[in-house]
């Protein structure tokens, strides 16, 4: 005689289909589909079976109780875990919505990203330092083939952000053309120790890419996230 403990084993593994008044349905699935309405439909066939097995279990050799309580609640356990995996996967749709709802509020604006290669533009190209102590920062400004076209030293400040404007004119006299240049920055103390120095660039949010997640925000023709946006600069 088939226990229900071992029906239950049965549903769990999804090995042997429970017994319906139909095997399949208008497109051919079976009982056994690993879909969560179909799972809700055997954990109610399994209640069904689990009573007929109790009202008819042998009086000399009684199902054990723990057994088939543990069944039942493994049963119900995926269960409910399938019905978690629905609304995390609700809540991961809510947070992409938001993120591209929020990307789609930076187009136009000017943003500040960290990075060290910024667009020229009718000759004038902006960087932004940030240096821990008050320092000597050498200044070297390479087009987008390499070739260095500005090199500078200046006495700079301890603070954030502090902007670094280029005209586009090489040490030469040259003005350089509009385009992409990179620029690099080393820093010494008052002592002629190291100092790092960070670098951002700012420019504004030409378009947003939502096909990307997250989404991806275009600035200076280059691609960046929400999360990589510092501040919007005025």
């Amino acid at each position: 005689m088939t226990t229900a403990a071992g029906m239950a084993g049965q549903v769990v593994s999804g090995t042997t289909p429970l017994p319906t008044s139909s095997s399949s349905g208008p497109s051919g699935s079976s009982l056994s589909s690993t879909s969560d309405t179909t799972l809700a439909g055997n954990f109610q066939t399994f209640l069904t079976l689990l009573t007929t097995q109790l009202q008819n279990q042998d009086p000399l050799s009684p199902l054990d109780t723990n057994q088939f309580t543990q069944q039942l609640v493994q049963f119900a356990s995926v269960e409910q875990q399938l019905k978690t995996n629905d609304q995390l996967t609700t809540l991961v749709s809510l947070q992409q919505t938001a993120q591209s709802t929020q990307a789609l509020t930076f187009v136009g604006k000017t943003a500040v990203v960290d990075g060290s290669t910024a667009a020229l533009t009718n000759a004038s190209a902006t960087w932004n330092l940030g240096v821990p102590t008050n320092s000597n920062v050498t200044i070297s400004i390479a087009n987008s083939t390499g070739q260095t076209v500005f090199t500078g030293s200046y006495a700079v400040n301890a603070g954030d952000n502090q902007p670094f404007t280029w005209d586009g004119k090489g040490n030469d006299g040259t003005q350089w053309p509009d385009g992409k240049y990179k620029l690099t920055a080393t820093a010494a103390d008052s002592v002629g120790n190291s100092v790092a120095v960070t670098t951002q660039i700012q420019g504004v949010v030409n378009s947003v890419d939502l096909t990307q997640s997250p989404p991806l925000l275009s600035i200076n023709g280059q691609n960046y996230t929400v999360n990589q946006i510092k501040s919007i600069a005025n």
